[in-house]
């Protein structure tokens, strides 16, 4: 696959974090770079849609690691295959569309991708953080990380399910529960929404738990079973499970109490602020666990997106244009959202 679709623009325009700390207006910057040229095993993206997700967030404002050089956030990015840099295996013919997702590349070669594990590879690289990622027109990919997506899907509504779908599939897989059991969702966003709908198709009980209103009401027109308004609201049944998707440590020792024994609580979030004490004989006896759910292998996100597919489980979305991606981010850290962000970038 050595040709492209079309000619293809000497640049393109991209939004890129100008500032790293608090959100505010000056945090992105439009801007105009050339286009990027792929390396071995790589491949170029043109960008249909990327989605805003909350890492994004703690990427701009610093919660992660700030890392050298400039950085192009977005990291649910569905696109279109325009070239084919060397030694590429073929995966993709130009036209193919195609998602590109967190993991950006696993080193393949340290005992935990040797056992499959890539999610804790010890040198991972990561779209959006240590690559480019899609708030800009063009990316480039590893061919081998990328998933082959149907091109008769709007991509606005396939782009939060590479990152919010992998991270809540993979969360919600790491429960163990099956149907008839309880799961407490705390905070209720892009992930939390996705969730509910595969537990109610797996014939859960769910039970939400969140601050804001808009948020609350999202969750009854979703299907919750009930819904409260903060971490001192007891869900009407012991839970089974739970998954923590507020980055709020604090709220750890209240979901822990409401486990019914052997219950698990998972915390999805990339960044979490510091965990209170446990109390031992109330929050960790009869055998509860607490456990951490670290980025997603690509088993995790072959298997969501055709479970996905199969039950039509479609995310509720608010479009935005590339150039607003600052007002999308600030949408989303003042929970002002009911759906997920999504840049429309390209057309297909």
């Amino acid at each position: 696959m050595g040709a492209q679709v079309s000619s293809l623009p000497s640049s393109m325009h991209v939004m890129a974090v100008a500032r790293h700390g608090p959100l505010g207006p000056d945090s992105l910057r439009q801007i105009s770079r050339p286009v990027p040229k792929p390396g071995r095993g790589e491949i170029l993206v043109r960008v249909l849609a990327c989605g805003v997700c909350r890492t994004d967030l703690h990427v701009v404002e610093g919660d992660l690691p700030v890392l050298p050089g400039e950085t192009i956030p977005g990291h649910e990015v569905v696109g279109e295959v325009v070239l084919a840099g060397p030694d590429c295996q073929g995966r993709f013919r130009v036209g193919d569309r195609v998602g590109v997702a967190w993991l950006y590349r696993a080193c393949g070669d340290c005992p935990y991708c040797r056992r499959g594990e890539e999610n804790l590879c010890r040198s991972p690289l990561f779209t959006g953080y240590h690559r480019p990622g899609g708030y800009a027109e063009y990316l480039v990919a590893d061919e081998a990380f990328c998933y082959p997506l149907t091109s008769s899907e709007d991509p606005v509504l396939q782009a939060p399910l590479l990152c919010a779908g992998i991270i809540g599939y993979r969360a919600f897989a790491q429960s163990g529960l099956v149907s008839g059991q309880r799961l407490g969702l705390y905070g209720f966003g892009a992930s939390a929404h996705l969730v509910l709908k595969l537990a109610k198709s797996e014939g859960l009980k769910v039970f939400v738990v969140s601050r804001g209103e808009r948020h609350r009401g999202w969750a009854v027109d979703a299907g919750a079973d009930w819904v409260g308004e903060d971490a001192r609201s007891l869900p009407p049944e012991p839970l089974d499970g739970a998954i923590l998707f507020a980055p709020a440590g604090e709220l750890v020792p209240g979901i822990m109490a409401s486990l019914d024994r052997g219950g698990i609580l998972l915390t999805a979030g990339i960044h979490v602020t510091d965990i209170p004490s446990l109390n031992y004989q109330r929050e960790l006896f009869f055998e509860k666990r607490l456990r951490s759910v670290t980025a997603n292998t690509r088993n995790d996100g072959k298997l969501w997106l055709e479970l996905a597919g199969n039950r039509g489980l479609v995310p509720e979305v608010t479009v935005y244009d590339l150039s607003c991606a600052g007002e999308a981010l600030s949408d989303l850290a003042s929970d002002r959202l009911r759906g997920v962000a999504v840049l429309r970038v390209g057309r297909g």
